[in-house]
């Protein structure tokens, strides 16, 4: 890996910069566990069964933006990237897939989600979850996704660490 050109949450800010703040740093850890890394290195799996691989990760990732940003707040139909029904483990099997394309997904989502979160007036907007049939506010939201990224990139730590032997931030 590179060197860690994250930055950290502030430590006074409100609770809208807070949130946005620390989603854009686990945001970056996912994109720094993956770097210097060939498609097939990306592609490495855990251990069968799982098709748990950090491209893997990637792909997840961009389904969990597109989920709880478009979805809830522009198209309540939106079609998920990799899979013709809700399916989040759709995403993992990163077998056939690449850098250049899961990445491009990712990052897409995650402009879009910044998008959103940037026009909001405030965290109390609300949008609906089809998945769960209710309303849920923009605070929720970020909460919920800042929440999979940290499982997640707890994952990245040790799919990485057996790739190469990195392991740490």
């Amino acid at each position: 890996m590179t060197s860690d050109t994250r930055r950290g949450p502030p430590t006074a800010g409100s609770e809208r910069e807070t949130l946005r703040a620390f989603l854009d740093y686990h945001r970056a850890t996912l994109a720094m566990k993956c770097e210097g890394l060939t498609d097939e290195e990306l592609r490495q799996r855990s251990m069968p069964p799982s098709t748990l691989s950090l491209l893997g990760l990637v792909r997840h990732m961009a389904e969990v933006e597109r989920a709880w940003f478009r979805r809830v707040f522009e198209d309540h139909d939106a079609p998920m990237v990799w899979s013709d029904r809700i399916d989040f483990q759709a995403a993992y099997d990163a077998s056939a897939s690449t850098r250049d394309e899961a990445f491009a997904a990712w990052e897409a989502e995650v402009a879009n989600s910044r998008r959103i979160e940037r026009e909001a007036e405030s965290l109390d907007r609300t949008g609906y979850q089809p998945r769960w049939g209710e309303a849920v506010s923009l605070r929720m939201v970020m909460v919920h996704v800042l929440l999979e990224y940290g499982r997640h990139n707890g994952h990245a730590d040790f799919l990485r660490e057996g790739i190469d032997g990195t392991v740490g931030a």
